[in-house]
């Protein structure tokens, strides 16, 4: 269930865990980066490809392999970050040797017991990760889940030691916070997707342009719900300026759909 937010350091900022990195991808490049800030040593990183191991281990200063089998068998706490399609088969390559390690992994929509171990954890920073971008991980909310009391502290130490807010969560919360989290982060982004590509077709119009509107709505949310923050023609139920938009996304019957669907929400959730 939903835990107390933890918002200091780890007490002991000289302890330093050993981890393994099972995945080179974006959000393990950031997670990678932040432990070894934070003092800690990544002794491996295992890829699929040798170009992304490769690549990240000479970033971390650690060995790599592409070969499960050969991944190190002693570190405090093996982190598997990779795709939620092929989280079970990795885990499961992994067990051998490991059956008392510390597992977790990194998923916000996968369950904790996915992972075929006896000490198996998650540790989800729900944040959204690109390689070339580096990101403040203090202010990155951490979502932990352990399979016992002893773990569950590890991984609130460690936790701790990248970012000023950690929560214990279950996984069947988990699955609802990664579900909002696609609607605040993807679906948000997509929309601004297809706004820039309204502007690109439409007077060749840069999407600098909208960067203050976009701003300006996301700082209101630091004072205001998003329900109070809402604003434009679908609160008002505008018909007048929404026939003309949709008589505008003729053109691209899918976008007329969206904007049909999105007013339609916009106005019953103000009802």
């Amino acid at each position: 269930m939903w835990g107390d937010s933890l918002k200091v350091k780890s007490e002991s900022q000289g302890l330093s865990m050993k981890v393994a990195l099972i995945g080179a991808g974006n959000l393990a490049t950031n997670l990678g980066k932040a432990l070894c800030r934070a003092g800690h040593e990544v002794v491996q990183v295992w890829s699929r490809t040798t170009e992304s191991a490769s690549a990240l281990s000479k970033v971390l200063k650690c060995s790599y392999t592409t070969d499960l089998k050969d991944v190190v068998r002693s570190a405090d706490v093996f982190i598997i970050a990779v795709k939620d399609s092929v989280l079970p088969s990795v885990a499961e390559a992994l067990k051998e040797g490991r059956e008392e390690q510390l597992v977790v992994h990194t998923a916000g929509s996968m369950p904790m017991d996915i992972l075929p171990f006896e000490r198996s954890g998650v540790l989800y920073p729900m944040q959204t990760f690109s390689k070339n971008k580096e990101v403040d991980f203090s202010i990155i909310p951490c979502f932990i889940e352990s399979s016992n009391e002893s773990d569950s502290m590890l991984l609130k130490t460690l936790s701790r030691t990248v970012s000023d807010t950690v929560y214990e969560l279950d996984g069947e919360s988990r699955k609802y916070l990664h579900l909002a989290a696609v609607f605040c982060c993807n679906f948000a982004n997509h929309c601004f997707s297809l706004g820039a590509d309204l502007l690109k077709r439409h007077g060749n119009i840069p999407f600098s342009v909208m960067l203050p509107l976009i701003d300006e709505t996301a700082a209101k949310l630091y004072s205001l719900s998003p329900r109070e923050a809402q604003t434009g023609p679908a609160v008002r139920w505008d018909t007048n300026v929404m026939d003309k938009h949709l008589q505008l996304l003729a053109d691209t019957p899918d976008v007329q759909k969206i904007y049909e669907l999105f007013s339609k929400s916009i106005h019953n959730d103000q009802l």
